[in-house]
């Protein structure tokens, strides 16, 4: 008697935000049928339940793609797949940023959305986020669920789970209906910032899309307003100036130029897919997220009269928590990943919610990241104090009455020395690295909190092959140190 076959395992495993991979290695037309089919099972199913026994309605999926190479083809081949599932499709008429995508499906009411982006990783990669009728990121239940229904599709096709992967050719009318999302999204920012506040300060801005979907948003959201602003890397740039598309301070270099060389307020920057904000100060500094978080968390409290909780990753400065309390106010602590921060949204229970990875949105929006919304209420707050940030964020230190400098490494390990972390931070300790540790968190990785109100969290990337060390002091020396410290820990056999 012969052994069972083994059963299929998915190639598609979704992480912190969507599933990525290595364009033509992992993330192909295959695997993107694959993937696509799934989430139209998906959704038919999901639908079919709604209906309880009832003639069900004709879904309605919105597909997105970002301005990574080959993004126009992947999305039209996701238009296919669904239209053979009898789903209807608008597909976007260019590249266009995920919380525009994330709006459109509150407004127009959709089953979901497919949007084809690999947000601030690297060119190589693309990606796939599948956002549900609530326009957050699909939760853990639903990408397992997806995964599961790949791995079906590979048994049920053996031996050619792969047959037929490319597009075919699509007709006059092979693109379904078409949309451009730009009007009535930047209608809506209109009714989130206070645009007025930011004309009459006349301040200048410098805007950086680096490439990505931001560009025509940002940019256009302050100059229809009457904000001078200059516009950086606009264009598409598949390669990214072959640094990628994330707003970290190493890539915001050409802005942190201009924002000095033309006397600016503030540099302002999103990402690949304008879900993510990077923020430079007037003097070329480069200012955490972790710090916008609390200091726009701080602003919307004040002048909004939003007296509400905050949310944060666990990954995320405890800054928002000081200045939450200085308000009467708590903090909710989630897993990383904003699907968990967008419940909070959903249910109205927090002002704020953010991520240390530069992701934030507010009351009454999206349930997902807004880099430009973001950046256009850190411009707003500069107008309206009329301080530099650097000076907002050491007023409000001495506010909490202590400052908070986070720091976030990432740690390329080999398979052996990620495997020597995981096992040492599985170990409950009452010292380590010579502190005393008084309270150790296992939502997401491991985080110790030590006596002295320090704290380290070690935890594998969900998106990327990395072993992330997140770590938080009173100064910046003093976080230095401890990342120095927890590396060679790390390290050690």
């Amino acid at each position: 008697m012969s052994a069972s076959p083994k059963r299929a395992a998915s190639p598609i495993k979704f992480g912190t935000s969507g599933w990525r991979g290595l364009i033509a290695d992992d993330f192909t037309f295959a695997t993107v049928r694959l993937a696509v089919t799934a989430i139209a099972d998906y959704i038919n199913a999901e639908v079919a339940k709604g209906a309880k026994g009832a003639k069900t309605k004709n879904p309605t999926v919105l597909v997105g793609y970002d301005t990574r190479f080959y993004s126009e083809e992947f999305s039209q081949l996701a238009v296919e797949i669904l239209q053979q599932h009898k789903i209807h499709t608008l597909l976007c008429e260019t590249f266009t940023p995920t919380p525009a995508i994330a709006y459109e499906i509150i407004r127009r009411k959709l089953d979901g959305a497919v949007n084809f982006t690999a947000s601030h990783n690297p060119a190589q990669y693309h990606g796939l986020k599948f956002s549900s009728s609530d326009a957050g990121p699909a939760l853990p239940e639903i990408t397992k669920d997806i995964e599961a229904r790949v791995a079906k599709i590979i048994e049920r096709d053996r031996p050619q789970p792969f047959a037929h992967a490319a597009p075919s050719h699509f007709g006059k009318d092979g693109r379904g209906e078409t949309v451009n999302l730009r009007e009535t999204y930047l209608k809506r920012i209109e009714e989130l910032v206070r645009f007025d506040v930011l004309r009459k300060a006349k301040s200048k801005f410098v805007v950086d899309a680096l490439h990505g979907c931001g560009a025509g948003y940002l940019d256009r959201a302050l100059s229809d307003h009457g904000v001078p602003i200059q516009a950086l890397r606009t264009n598409r740039d598949c390669l990214f100036d072959g640094t990628g598309p994330d707003v970290s301070e190493e890539n915001l270099a050409p802005l942190r130029k201009a924002v000095t060389d033309s006397g600016a307020a503030a540099g302002l920057a999103t990402d690949g897919d304008a879900d993510r904000f990077g923020i430079i100060d007037s003097d070329g500094t480069w200012i955490s997220p972790n710090q916008i978080l609390a200091l726009v968390y701080d602003y919307l409290v004040e002048t909004r009269n939003w007296n509400m909780p905050a949310a944060r990753s666990v990954a995320t400065s405890q800054m928002i928590d000081a200045v939450a309390k200085a308000r009467g106010q708590s903090t909710y602590q989630t897993p990383v990943g904003f699907k968990y921060i967008g419940q909070l949204i959903r249910a109205d229970k927090i002002a704020l919610g953010g991520e240390e990875s530069a992701g934030l949105t507010i009351r009454g929006h999206v349930p997902e990241k807004d880099g430009i919304l973001a950046c256009l209420l850190v411009a707003e707050t500069l107008a309206a104090r009329g301080a530099s940030i650097k000076e907002q964020i050491q007023q409000l230190f001495k506010k909490i009455g202590r400052e908070f400098w986070p720091l976030r490494e990432n740690l390329h390990l080999s398979d052996e020395q990620k495997a020597n972390a995981v096992k040492k931070v599985a170990v409950d300790a009452s010292t380590l690295l010579g502190r005393k540790v008084v309270s150790m968190d296992r939502t997401d990785g491991a985080k110790f909190v030590f006596d002295d109100g320090t704290w380290m969290l070690l935890r594998l990337s969900g998106t990327e092959p990395l072993l992330r060390l997140y770590v938080e002091a009173d100064s910046a020396a003093a976080s230095a140190r401890l990342a120095r410290e927890a590396t060679e820990w790390v390290l050690k056999n």
